[in-house]
């Protein structure tokens, strides 16, 4: 084993942080960032089964048209989403889709809107420890569709938006200033949240698919409406329409899966 390699000491071992082991969770996870939603996540599985829970990170595993999902909660940032996919991928996890909570930039998006992201603008410290300043992370093409397919045909079903582009990945959650809104409107980023640069990036270095799908809970363009007081109805079903996306994502994937 190479004596600077983290990794390789723990594939197929009782992981530290997670608590979950090979046979624990199948081969796509959802990604949460709040342990909470796991528990919605699994209100959409058959079968459903609590399988760990040690810290910010709570793993549910489950049925899906009879494709094994598992949840596990990512805890807020970063740094903790990178140890749930090392974790996740050191039992042999294949393909994560981060699920959760995204504020948006452009006029006209709706909290409970749903957000498909290609790429994620890094703006973290955990990617800059891993590659190098210019290195893009990007969520994984085929995955994207099939989650962008899924959107497509549950918004024309149930009638809410949902909208397709580049995020910023940050890791400061109060560091937002006018100038710096205005600057993400100029650069035509669609939403920021906190976790996908991580995800994206560990996922594409080991070898991994990765992908996003968000609710909106707020947009920055209507001042107005940002509300940190608690998950009002609208972010409520966004996060069960995230998930469903995500579940018919993986159901379409998995359908017409090339590697």
């Amino acid at each position: 084993m190479d004596l600077f390699d983290n990794t390789a000491g723990n594939v197929g071992k009782m992981q530290y942080h997670l608590r979950v082991k090979p046979g624990h969770v199948a081969d796509y996870v959802l990604l949460p960032g709040d342990p909470g939603r796991t528990r919605l996540i699994a209100e959409h599985l058959d079968d459903p089964t609590e399988v760990a829970h040690h810290r910010e990170y709570r793993t549910v595993t489950g049925q899906y048209h009879g494709i094994g999902v598992s949840g596990t909660s990512t805890g807020i940032g970063c740094p903790s989403a990178a140890i749930a996919v090392e974790e996740l991928a050191n039992v042999g996890v294949s393909h994560f889709i981060r699920v959760g909570s995204s504020a948006a930039f452009v006029p006209g998006i709706r909290k409970g809107d749903i957000l498909i992201n290609v790429a994620s603008m890094r703006e973290d410290g955990t990617t800059a420890a891993l590659v190098d300043d210019g290195f893009p992370a990007v969520a994984d093409h085929y995955l994207t569709a099939a989650l962008i397919e899924a959107a497509q045909e549950l918004s024309a079903e149930r009638g809410f938006g949902f909208h397709v582009g580049i995020n910023a990945s940050a890791d400061a959650f109060y560091a937002e200033t006018e100038d710096r809104v205005k600057n993400r409107i100029r650069q035509r980023i669609l939403n920021i949240e906190m976790e996908s640069a991580a995800i994206f990036t560990i996922a594409h270095l080991r070898g991994l698919k990765a992908a996003s799908v968000c609710a909106v809970s707020y947009n920055y363009t209507a001042p107005e409406d940002i509300n940190y007081e608690g998950v009002n109805q609208a972010l409520f079903q966004g996060w069960h329409n995230a998930i469903d996306v995500a579940l018919e994502g993986i159901r379409k994937y998995e359908a017409k899966r090339i590697t």
